[in-house]
């Protein structure tokens, strides 16, 4: 499984209609054959940034995506609408916590 993290960060008066659009887009990504599930992450104290989390069966998987017409019709879109250019981590998970029962 590969772990994919990306950091967006929004002009301030476009993070609203970036968080309108994933709405419409969110199910697409989520959905995509070899997605295993994806989250979306916002900063408390610089509510200009968010962060995708998203879990992928594997490197193929989500070269299949970011090729696909799907990536296609979504980072054109909000491309425009970054403050800073956009940052991102593929990384394989060592420990989770959060599978331990307390």
């Amino acid at each position: 499984m590969l772990i994919r993290i990306v950091q967006l960060h929004f002009q301030e008066d476009k993070i609203d209609d970036f968080l309108i659009f994933f709405e419409t887009v969110k199910d697409k990504v989520n959905d995509f054959p070899g997605c295993l599930g994806m989250k979306l992450l916002r900063d408390l104290n610089t509510p200009t940034i968010v962060m995708t989390y998203s879990h992928w069966e594997n490197e193929e998987a989500l070269k299949n995506y970011r090729t696909s017409e799907t990536f296609g019709q979504i980072w054109p879109k909000i491309k425009p609408w970054f403050a800073e250019k956009p940052q991102a981590w593929s990384v394989n998970e060592h420990f989770n916590g959060f599978e331990i029962n307390h």
